[in-house]
């Protein structure tokens, strides 16, 4: 599969292939929120990249010679291989920035590390087998997820009007570090994502309603191209998490 995104600005735009993790028939975009991380970033750096899904059933010799014993994602930057998800985000950051390339660092600090702890509470969450464990582990995702919605509600200095009498009280903006997606962005919302598609699936649970916060957050991701089109099909997510998510046992 290939795929680009719109040059941005004048002159030659370095050459760059994403290798990300294909999804079950091998060819379509798979589960993997580092992958998207990196689709994402790319993609809002409005930089022409190529993206190519990788089969690990079927991994092809020259990919294999690329990489070896590395898993997607990876890219290639003008030839040269670039393995380290961390690594290369602060990589594209340095290379392709302004004036031609947008800026993504987050301008809070706190954007960065808002709903850390999510996925870790997910996953404990989700590979439980124990049924009288299960109540607590939930408890601990809606707190994490509380948290991030929390943050999300809370406004930015910037939302406060200085002149006006009245407090903001609630956030109105889109995203974590304002109404612009971040690298902050595209670390959190895949994994949230996939947070949001398998609980559901698998333990029936749904983020909390009274969550607005995190609603709006996520309700703004979904009608952006850099996030849909990046985004592995839910089927995908809920077949990734088919033999991780084990039944509940009394025992």
């Amino acid at each position: 599969m290939t795929d680009s995104s719109p040059a941005n600005g004048e002159g030659k735009d370095p050459e760059i292939e994403l290798f990300v993790k294909a999804g079950v028939d091998g060819e379509s975009i798979g589960n993997c929120p580092f992958s998207q991380r990196l689709f994402m970033i790319l993609w809002l750096k409005g930089v022409v990249f190529n993206v190519t899904t990788v089969d690990l059933k079927r991994k092809p010799a020259d990919l294999h010679n690329l990489a070896p014993g590395t898993h997607p994602p990876f890219l290639t930057f003008n030839g040269e291989v670039k393995t380290d998800v961390n690594k290369i985000e602060e990589f594209l950051e340095e290379t392709l920035s302004p004036p031609k390339y947008p800026k993504l660092a987050a301008k809070h600090r706190e954007a960065n590390i808002a709903g850390i702890d999510i996925f870790s509470k997910f996953s404990a969450y989700i590979k439980n087998v124990k049924q009288q464990d299960n109540n607590s582990l939930e408890k601990g995702l809606t707190k994490a997820l509380k948290k991030l919605d929390d943050y999300l509600r809370t406004p930015l200095l910037e939302e406060i009007d200085a002149s006006c009498t009245e407090e903001e009280k609630v956030s109105k903006r889109k995203f974590l570090d304002g109404d612009e997606l971040t690298l902050a962005d595209c670390n959190l919302l895949p994994k949230l994502h996939v947070v949001k598609i398998v609980t559901k699936k698998y333990r029936n649970y749904e983020f909390p309603a009274e969550m607005t916060g995190l609603w709006r957050y996520l309700k703004n991701a979904y009608v952006r191209d850099e996030f849909i089109n990046t985004c592995a099909a839910d089927k995908e997510i809920e077949l990734a998490y088919a033999d991780v998510a084990k039944r509940l046992s009394k025992s």
